[in-house]
């Protein structure tokens, strides 16, 4: 098993940036795909961003295409989600996955972590 530890969430104001960070331990990092999936109030945990093992394949939900990005730097067991233009809608507790593929559905992903919270003001 691999633990994850996220960071980086807060308050921001509509039209900021965020970077959140997801630092993994345990197993070997770069034989995992990670994922960014989120969870606003009341609702599913929806799928956001994956990666594969390499960086090479990257998959964005339609609904933050053109302003997320997720990347990683396995020399750091980390894993990114940039997060620009954030809007209201963005409000969610944000949690980063490691799986044996890049995926979308969260039942590809085995390790998650505590989540980071992101709150965006209007």
């Amino acid at each position: 098993q691999v633990q994850l530890v996220e960071s980086g969430g807060g308050v921001v104001q509509a039209g900021d940036s965020l970077r959140l960070s997801c630092a993994a331990s345990g197993r070997t990092f770069s034989t995992y795909a990670m994922g960014w999936f989120r969870q606003a109030a009341g609702k599913e945990r929806d799928f956001v961003a994956s990666i594969s093992r390499n960086g090479g394949i990257k998959y964005h939900a339609d609904s933050v295409k053109g302003r997320f990005t997720i990347s990683r730097d396995n020399a750091k067991n980390t894993v990114y989600l940039q997060m620009n233009s954030l809007n209201a809608e963005d409000t969610a507790v944000y949690y980063c996955a490691a799986g044996p593929w890049p995926g979308t559905r969260p039942e590809t992903f085995g390790s998650w972590g505590q989540g980071t919270q992101v709150t965006v003001s209007s």
